[in-house]
Parts: structure tokens; C-alpha cells; sequence
């Protein structure tokens, strides 16, 4: 059995786990990359800091209302058709925002955004649920974000150099920068069509027995979680852990989106750095927090240990982010916001498990998609309360400690909360 359980698990991550960090790190890219155009976009449409934060963020308010049904729609007709729809119109929308005029059409074609992209990380997260066990889930969900880091780690600097192209064929370099990064979307549509698998019994790369292993092992799994108490998809959205974690998840987005929509412009604040040298240096927290999550995420499954691993994480970007705002040396700075990068990444692989313990199926689509949609408003309240501090204190000690407090709330809601690791099979090592 141990045998069986290498091998098809080995094949099963292989074959999923690359292309889906492939297909997040395009989507990813092309939420956050206003972020290195916010400099030069907000001088070419006149935007103050407040405006650009909340035009940035307000992707997320469609993403709210977007998320559950989008899920939903993913678990009738399959990862496969809707994973390709999702990239096909988000791709669409993302070059779009090349064309924008002022803030009224920035924030229309942000909105649109999020409606496209809705149900993407909510689904791949519910799309993981049937595919890997319980005991692989924090490392397979870190390994799958990664792409999250890396995007910014890769895309920083590539971004920097397409900012350059400013004035190529009567555009801004901003302009290029959205409708080259978002080819990659589009032409990925196909791909996932032809690649990915719905559910274990329809992977013709598995063999026979390898597919009724696993199958017998994730039911055996959803039957266990079941007893501990099912829900419908209705009553996964109003069950009180799932709204908890919600706010949870809110109090890690708050404080990531909050700073990396701003991170650019913070870093050019030091003074005397060019495009390129700016998306270089905004890369390293992210570098930092891509280590954080696999090494986080595989001692989280390796101990079978959720709760103070999610607590701790929170509390790392607490001290990040607190040191940073009374650092005035750019050097000390970017040192500590490298801290707060560790514990931004950190946190989501082992937070993720959290409630895949007590939901699956249908309730499982749903209370995911819940959990991202609640959390997920904090990318809309974290730039937007970030930019209108910065705008009102004219540096950024406010938002800096704005950001810390929300993720101290989200470490206590989670001490609150508790986990019962008796819904979860003992952690495999591989």
C-alpha cells in the first residue's frame, strides 16, 4: 500500500501541481501588476494615492459576489471547461486596462476583472480537495501559491522593463505592460481545455488500480469529515466557521494587498532608482515569502499541525510590518518588510487546510468559494485605507501599522476558533 501511495501520488503532482502554479502565476500577474504601474499610471491620469488604492482594490468587490456561484458553476461542469472560461475572459479584461482614461473607466474595468476571475483560486483550491488527501494538502497548496511570490519575484523586473517601452507607438509604458501580460492568459485557454483532468476516475495517465486507490482514499476521507457533520452548499455559507475564516483570511489579505499595491511606489520613494532597479528590489519580500511557504506549509503537514502554524505566521507579519513602519533607513526597511514578506506567504498554504477539514463536496465548493470571496475583500480595503492614509499622514507609519492590526485580529480569531485535527488522517511524509 505505501508503494501504491508514492507512486500515484508522485504522478498526481507532477502532472497537476507545475501547470496549476503555471496558470496562477499568470492570473496572479495580472491582478497585481497595477501595482508596479502605479507611479507613472497614477501621474498619467492624475489619480492621488487614495483613488489609485481604491481603483486597484475594487476588484474585489466583484470578486465578493462572484465567487460562490462561479464555484458552484465549476463543480457542475468541471475544473476543465471552467478554469479555461475564467482565463479566457479574465485575459480579455486584463489588456483592456490599457485603454483607461481616468478613474471612473479604471475602476469599471477593475470591477469587470474580478467578475472574470472570480472562482479561479477558490476552484483550484476545491479542484486540490479531489485530488490529494488530507495529509498532503498544506504543501501541495504552498507549492500551488508559490506562484504567488514567484509572479512578483519574475514579473517585477519584467514589468520595470516593459514600463521602459514608454512612448513606443504613441503609448505609455503602462499600457504595455497590461496588454503584453496579458497575452499569456488567452492563449493558455486552449491548454487547459487539452490538459486538465476533471476527477481521478477520468485520468487515463493513472493507472487502473493507482485511480482506485486514490479514490478510495479521498472517499474514505469525505466520509470521515461527514460524520463529524455535513452541510448543503447553502448552510456552508452561513456556518459560523466558515464566516470566521473569512475574516481570518481578510486579516492576511488585508496587509498584503495592502502593501504590495503600494510596494513600488514605496521603494521609489528611496530615491534614485529606475524602473528596472525598483521591480528588482520589490521582488525580495516576495523571494523570501516563496521559502516561507513551501518550508511553512511542509512542517505544517509533517507535525499534522494547523493552528499555532497559521497563529505564528500572523504574528511574523505583525513584527514585519511594525518594525518597518518606525524604519526611516531604506536598508532597515526593506529588511523588515522582507520579515512581513515571510509571513505573508507563509500563512496561506497552512491557513487553506483549515477548512477543508470540516467541509467537502458541494458544501465544500460553496464554503471555499465563501472564505475567498470574505477574505478576499481585504485586497479592497487594504490598498484603499493604505492609499488614503498615505494621502492624509504623507508617509506611510500609518498604513504600515493599519496592516499589522489587521492580521493581529486574524491570529485571534483563529486562537478563538480552534482546529480539531480529528477530522484529518495523521500527516504522510513522502
Amino acid at each position: 500500500m505505501a508503494e501504491i501511495e508514492r507512486r500515484t501520488m508522485d504522478k498526481v503532482t507532477w502532472r497537476l501541481v507545475p501547470f496549476l502554479m503555471l496558470c496562477y502565476f499568470i492570473a496572479y500577474l495580472d491582478r497585481v501588476n497595477i501595482g508596479f504601474a502605479g507611479a507613472s499610471m497614477s501621474k498619467d491620469l492624475g489619480l492621488p494615492a487614495a483613488a489609485f488604492g481604491g481603483a486597484a482594490g475594487i476588484f474585489f468587490i466583484a470578486y465578493f459576489f462572484f465567487e460562490v456561484p462561479s464555484n458552484l458553476a465549476l463543480d457542475r461542469y468541471g475544473a476543465r471547461l471552467w478554469i479555461a472560461r475564467i482565463m479566457l475572459t479574465w485575459g480579455l479584461v486584463a489588456g483592456a486596462q490599457a485603454f483607461v482614461v481616468g478613474e471612473f473607466s479604471l475602476n469599471m474595468i477593475r470591477l469587470l476583472l474580478g467578475v472574470a476571475e472570480a472562482g479561479f483560486f477558490p476552484g483550484i483550491i476545491f479542484f486540490i480537495t479531489l485530488w490529494f488527501p488530507a495529509a498532503y494538502r498544506a504543501r501541495i497548496i504552498g507549492w500551488f501559491m508559490f506562484a504567488i511570490p514567484i509572479s512578483t519575484v519574475i514579473g517585477a523586473p519584467i514589468s520595470g522593463f516593459i514600463l521602459n517601452l514608454d512612448g513606443l507607438g504613441g503609448l505609455h509604458g503602462w499600457q504595455w505592460m497590461f496588454l503584453i501580460e496579458a497575452v499569456p492568459a488567452v492563449l493558455m485557454t486552449l491548454v487547459v481545455l487539452y490538459y486538465l483532468t476533471d476527477r481521478p476516475k477520468e485520468a487515463h495517465w493513472l493507472q487502473p488500480q493507482e485511480a482506485q486507490w486514490l479514490q478510495d482514499r479521498l472517499d474514505a476521507e469525505r466520509a470521515n469529515r461527514e460524520r463529524h457533520g455535513s452541510m448543503s452548499w447553502l448552510r456552508s455559507m452561513t456556518d459560523p466557521r466558515v464566516i470566521a475564516l473569512g475574516f481570518v483570511y481578510m486579516g492576511c489579505n488585508i496587509p498584503q494587498y495592502g502593501l504590495s499595491f503600494f510596494l513600488p511606489q514605496i521603494i521609489k520613494g528611496f530615491g534614485g532608482l529606475n524602473n528596472v532597479e525598483i521591480g528588482f528590489i520589490t521582488a525580495l519580500p516576495y523571494i523570501v515569502g516563496a521559502i516561507g511557504m513551501i518550508f511553512w506549509g511542509r512542517h505544517s503537514d509533517q507535525t499534522a499541525e494547523r493552528k499555532w502554524h497559521t497563529v505564528a505566521a500572523l504574528g511574523i507579519i505583525v513584527v514585519g510590518l511594525g518594525l518597518a513602519a518606525v524604519s526611516s533607513a531604506p536598508l532597515l526597511k526593506m529588511i523588515f518588510l522582507c520579515v512581513a514578506g515571510f509571513g505573508f506567504f507563509a500563512v496561506l498554504p497552512v491557513f487553506w487546510t483549515l477548512p477543508t477539514t470540516f467541509l467537502s463536496g458541494t458544501g465544500a465548493a460553496a464554503g471555499i468559494a465563501a472564505v475567498n470571496s470574505i477574505g478576499n475583500l481585504g485586497g479592497y480595503f487594504g490598498p484603499k485605507v493604505f492609499g488614503w492614509l498615505q494621502d492624509s499622514t504623507h508617509n506611510d507609519f500609518a498604513g504600515l501599522m493599519f496592516l499589522a492590526g489587521c492580521a493581529i485580529i486574524g491570529a485571534v480569531i483563529v486562537l478563538v476558533l480552534g482546529h480539531n485535527p480529528a477530522v484529518e488522517r495523521p500527516a504522510v511524509t513522502t
